[in-house]
């Protein structure tokens, strides 16, 4: 049977995406790039904001129109926070919740009895990432958070921490590697918790990834910054660490972390950034930033345009708050007006841009590995491919029709910064 996947929202659905795709082609069933030719069609939903319910909900109805004969199977937190109103939805055949979608396919497959072929008669092939033109995996490495951030609804949907055995880990990560994927990144709700219920760490589970793979380009995904021990900047002196971070932040005032019940404060967030930066040269930090929270003064607005320009971060998620029904935050007095929150996110728009075309002139003039992903056509006799430089950096590069660049990872000279915030490169 043909199966196409589909994810909304965070690194974590894609890495699930990733899992699901490699057990139907076990079983001799192949992942298709376009909706119409589905005979079964899987949508992993978000809920993070109520723009991403809502996103879910377009996508759910998307799919049935351009494939109404296909069986719709819907996943994730908002399918999980919604169940009865997305079990009800026109063309929805089957709904699993987070708690159950580890064993999506086979779900699947039983219900819907899709034939399974013998193992001979499936051979491997080339990763089903190629086929939805990637060239880096995402790893689930654990599910759930144990700590409960007022404005997050995640981990309600989500459940307690399960961390994956460490042996599963590294066999996906070098059944990828044969597969030829160049690079990995390391996602979960909660990734820096990964071993919380084992006695295991995320410190030790990379070591592992180090000692027992061959994976040439390993990344984390969002990881909270109080989750860091003292020495895990140490584990990126082996150069397959890409020297990049995701730490979101959320704010820059104090008082609004502690309402927020995050866990780091600004001084100890900015001693982070610091160690990171001084351990590794061109060590990129980004982060996400929540605009108008409860409460979010005008003196707590200005503490973070400051604190966020005295960091300088690479790169800046900017969400405006929304209630999320079940939350604490959703009780809590003094929500700010929408005009507020507009004009305070465009703001911070225009600061987080600035601060990123700075940070992409500072890499003007350095020669690194780019992992390039796809090509398309330019000027005549001439192909354009982007990639990524080791901080998640990205560029851009003009070469000769005949020369085939996707999927490798060449030594590239960083020569200026386009326009729209992409790095130009001569490799």
């Amino acid at each position: 049977m043909k199966v196409h996947l589909k994810a909304l929202g965070c690194r974590l659905n894609e890495a699930e995406l990733e899992q699901w795709s490699q057990q139907f082609r076990a079983e001799g069933h192949e992942i298709v790039p376009n909706v119409p030719d589905a005979d079964v069609l899987v949508l992993n939903t978000c809920a993070v904001t109520h723009e991403a319910s809502g996103k879910s909900r377009r996508l759910m109805h998307r799919l049935y129109r351009e494939n109404p004969a296909a069986k719709l199977v819907v996943s994730g937190c908002y399918a999980s926070l919604q169940a009865d109103e997305v079990a009800q939805t026109l063309g929805v055949d089957l709904v699993v919740p987070n708690t159950e979608k580890d064993q999506l396919p086979q779900t699947v497959m039983q219900q819907f009895s899709l034939p399974v072929m013998p193992v001979m008669a499936s051979e491997p092939g080339e990763s089903p990432l190629f086929l939805r033109g990637r060239q880096r995996a995402f790893i689930k490495i654990q599910d759930g958070c144990r700590y409960r951030c007022t404005f997050c609804i995640v981990t309600v949907a989500r459940g307690e921490e399960r961390s994956r055995a460490e042996a599963d880990i590294i066999s996906e990560i070098n059944t990828l590697y044969q597969q030829g994927i160049q690079e990995i990144v390391l996602a979960g709700v909660h990734v820096g918790g990964y071993g919380s219920d084992t006695g295991s760490s995320l410190y030790a589970l990379v070591q592992a990834i180090l000692r027992e793979t061959d994976m040439p380009r390993i990344r984390f995904a969002s990881v909270e910054p109080w989750d860091l021990p003292d020495d895990f900047f140490a584990l990126f002196t082996n150069p397959r660490l890409m020297p990049h971070m995701h730490l979101p932040l959320q704010s820059g005032a104090d008082t609004v972390l502690r309402r927020m019940a995050r866990r780091c404060k600004t001084a100890e967030f900015a001693r982070l950034v610091a160690e990171a930066r001084q351990r590794v040269p061109g060590f990129n930090v980004t982060s996400d930033i929540i605009v108008g929270f409860p409460g979010e003064t005008d003196e707590e607005w200005e503490q973070t345009l400051a604190y966020v320009e005295s960091v300088g971060f690479g790169h800046l998620h900017i969400f405006t708050y929304s209630i999320r029904a079940g939350t604490k935050a959703a009780t809590l007095s003094n929500q700010v007006a929408e005009a507020v929150k507009k004009a305070r996110s465009q703001t911070l728009h225009a600061l987080g841009e600035r601060l990123k075309q700075q940070w992409l002139a500072q890499q003007v003039g350095h020669t690194v590995p780019v992992l390039w992903e796809y090509g398309r056509a330019g000027n005549t006799g001439q192909k354009i491919y982007t990639g990524y430089t080791p901080n998640y950096s990205k560029v851009s590069v003009t070469v000769a029709n005949h020369e085939i660049l996707e999927n490798t990872v060449r030594q590239t000279m960083l020569t200026g910064v386009q326009e729209e915030g992409v790095l130009e490169g001569r490799v």
